[in-house]
């Protein structure tokens, strides 16, 4: 090899060292940018998976919600996130939207947790129908899985007059009313329909 074409070869390869750093050094840049990412639940069953994104997330002093619920004709107006104004900086946060996911009766539903809500105080309400069309709800929690649980499996059909038609996965804190009487309420909660 001549004197010049090792001097060529350094020269690329060090134009191809600094490209390298220079990319790397842009991509750890945008990666610790990147706005934060509200967790997402996934669900699956019978074949079909989906992913869930927030219906409702607020900050846990419920001052900042980067989420709320789709409001109009078909809103739940029961609910905690339907009387909250969206965040200062969140012009857009009415998003939160029901995640439809069909479990024929029988077939388990199941969820997978990110760290974020595993390691959460959370509680899921399921809500199941009789045959008449009352509904029933269950609350399982953290509490009731092993610690640092990152997967739950719930029943569609765990006795034979009740079927699984709703889920919602909530992140609760303590709050109070004008009488002082203590009770819970979600900061974040994320919700699917099994019909």
């Amino acid at each position: 090899m001549t004197k010049k074409t090792r001097t060529i070869l350094a020269l690329g390869t060090t134009a191809l060292l600094v490209v390298i750093i220079a990319f790397v050094g842009v991509l750890a840049v945008l990666i610790r940018d990147a706005p934060e990412h509200e967790p997402e639940l996934t669900a699956y069953a019978h074949g079909t998976a989906v992913t869930v994104p927030p219906y409702g997330y607020c900050t846990p002093l419920m001052q900042d919600c980067h989420i709320l619920p789709e409001r109009g004709a078909d809103a739940d107006n029961s609910s905690i996130f339907s009387r909250l104004p969206c965040g200062e900086e969140t012009p857009d946060c009415l998003s939160g939207k029901t995640v439809r996911l069909e479990v024929p009766p029988g077939y388990p539903l199941q969820l997978s947790l990110p760290k974020k809500i595993a390691d959460a105080p959370w509680i899921a309400r399921l809500v199941y129908m009789l045959p008449n069309g009352e509904t029933v709800d269950q609350i399982v929690s953290r509490n009731d899985y092993p610690e640092g649980s990152l997967a739950l499996t719930i029943d569609s059909k765990p006795e034979p007059d009740l079927r699984l038609v709703g889920v919602e996965m909530q992140l609760p804190i303590l709050a109070k009313d004008e009488t002082g009487q203590e009770f819970y309420l979600p900061h974040a909660a994320w919700s699917i329909s099994t019909l």
